[in-house]
């Protein structure tokens, strides 16, 4: 894998493209790894802009594909309205061809749009899941993960997670040895543990007024060590048990329980984050009874430990 071409548009955020150019365009011979043949490629040839100003001028469009070994689509701009058809055909001509494809943050719609992501499993970032799922049922959406790669595909979450997935095909390419001496010298990671379910916001949507449900709610929030259940909490809402279970899954989604449990890890992660506390006094506070049940916690839905979390994010 040599030849690599980067899709860039009017509007593009600049993260989104300098991610992927950090780990394949820039120059790190001198770490052991080869100079990659990245070029830039746009939808329409001529000047675009970014998202900090920047004008670029690119002049090859979809026909750069033809002979890339890797295209990377490192965003899209959804509501945009359909692709170009030139962008749809030219994915899928190189998929066909055996060219890797990878589509990062929202550029997994694009991906889907073209149909290389069909009867496949892909992930996108968490905030667009709802969004991608609705456009695209015959592709399996997994927004817990930080990147699926699949050999011919593959697809990451938002933002920084691009990062991973490049440092990933890189990895895949020239070995962790390699890789794990340019995430050295970027200061990053060579491989993040978890999945994006450790970034989503669990807090308590907005409303104009506050309800007695989202009183108390409030009102939990801020007891979440103690035991809390739907007993105590419908008579705090001032409210039957079967209204306030029914209330509350109507107006949340989702069971008082697990409601819970995002709560109460919410309140860890940012503990672990920002405070010194041990992992057992954290358990205790946040409502877990035990550091067992919170490592088992972290793992099942944060697909990491305690410890490699309070590593990873602590200031």
């Amino acid at each position: 894998m040599r030849s690599i071409a980067l899709l860039a548009y009017d509007g593009i955020g600049a993260f989104h493209l300098a991610a992927p150019f950090t780990i394949f365009g820039e120059d790190w011979t001198h770490l052991g790894l080869p100079k990659f043949d990245l070029r830039l490629f746009v939808p329409t040839p001529g000047e675009i802009r970014c998202s900090l100003g920047s004008r670029l001028d690119v002049a090859a469009g979809p026909e750069a594909m033809a002979a890339a070994d890797m295209i990377i689509i490192p965003s899209w701009a959804i509501d945009a309205g359909p692709a170009p058809e030139a962008l749809l055909a030219g994915l899928r001509a190189a998929h066909t061809r055996g060219a890797k494809i990878v589509g990062l943050c929202l550029g997994a719609f694009l991906l889907a749009e073209a149909g290389v992501l069909d009867g496949r499993s892909a992930t996108t970032h968490w905030a667009y899941a709802a969004n991608f799922a609705n456009r695209f049922p015959q592709v399996s959406l997994d927004p817990q993960v930080l990147y699926i790669d699949h050999g011919d595909v593959a697809t990451s979450a938002g933002t920084a997670a691009g990062l991973d997935c490049c440092l990933h095909l890189l990895r895949q390419s020239q070995g962790a040895e390699l890789a794990a001496r340019l995430a050295r010298q970027l200061v990053i990671p060579p491989f993040r543990q978890g999945g994006q379910a450790q970034f989503v916001d669990n807090s308590i949507p907005s409303r104009e007024s506050a309800s007695s449900l989202s009183r108390t709610l409030e009102w939990a929030q801020s007891r979440l060590g103690q035991k809390l259940d739907v007993d105590l909490l419908a008579e705090r809402a001032g409210m039957s048990r079967r209204s306030f279970t029914r209330h509350f899954r109507q107006t949340m989604g989702e069971s008082l329980g697990d409601w819970l449990l995002r709560q109460r890890l919410a309140e860890a992660q940012k503990r672990l984050e920002t405070t010194p506390a041990s992992i057992e006094q954290i358990a205790y506070d946040c409502g877990f009874g035990s550091p067992l049940t919170l490592r088992l916690a972290f793992a099942k839905m944060l697909k990491t430990s305690p410890s490699r979390y309070r590593r990873e994010f602590s200031a």
